[in-house]
Parts: C-alpha cells; structure tokens; sequence
C-alpha cells in the first residue's frame, strides 16, 4: 500500500552505483515524497542503493536511494526506489512541481501552439494550481 501520491513525470533521470558519475541516463516515470520509479534498460537489484541525478532542473536534484522493485515492462524494466536521506523528501517536493510545470509547459505547446518559457509557464501553473498542490492526482495541470 503507498502512503504517498505518486505524479506522473516524464524528465530525464541519471542513476548510477558509482557515486562519482552518472552513466545512465533514463527516463523518468514519476515521483513522490517518499520516492520515485523510473525506466531502466537493465534491472535493477531491490535494496542495491543507487545515486540519483535529475539534470533538468534547477539546481540539480541529487540525492541517494534505495531500489525498492523493479518489474519487466516491455523489453526494459521499471525502477521503483524509496529517498533514505531526511532532507530529500522536501526536494523531492520541488521537484514534482517542476514536472508539474514541465508538463504543463509542453501540454500548452501541443494544446494551443503557444511556447512557454520555464519562468512563464512557472508563473502560468503557479497561477492556476499551486493552490491544489499536491492533491492534483487525476487532474490534467
């Protein structure tokens, strides 16, 4: 059973046992206070600790984690870790809303040709749902 809500996000994420570089680069799925999933083309061992980096935003979100499971999906797998440091389950928050935002930013793109910079579909998403984070799951931000 979860006990926290996981947000959809689909944001680059580099992982690696090797604390002094990230050689994989990965996919993002989505993320939570207590952890997040991601895909992976090779599996991953549950309790092995991995280093997590999310380049795409500002500044980097790096932080240490644990593999919780990983199940086959399609011919790669997906990689559910939980945070094991006390200060990363508040940057994790930040990171969700960036992808919050990220989405929102290539939703209106798609939706209405309009091309947003980071800052104004920050401002844009702020605006219309800061309010309601983080009870945005099944809503469309």
């Amino acid at each position: 059973m979860r006990s926290y809500i996981r947000h959809p996000c689909d944001i680059p994420i580099e992982f690696s046992e090797d604390t002094a570089r990230y050689p994989r680069r990965e996919r993002l799925s989505n993320i939570s206070q207590g952890g997040l999933a991601f895909s992976a083309a090779r599996p991953q061992r549950r309790g092995q600790i991995l280093r997590l980096r999310i380049p795409d935003v500002q500044p980097p979100f790096e932080a240490p984690a644990r593999v919780s499971w990983c199940n086959p999906v399609g011919e790669g797998y997906e990689v559910g870790v939980e945070f094991i440091m006390p200060g990363d389950e508040f940057r994790a928050r930040m990171v969700e809303q960036v992808c919050y935002i990220e989405h929102y930013k290539r939703r209106v793109q798609a939706l209405e040709g309009r091309e947003l910079t980071g800052e104004e579909a920050a401002r844009e998403w702020i605006a219309k749902y800061a309010a309601r984070f983080p009870d945005l799951e099944g809503d469309e931000p």
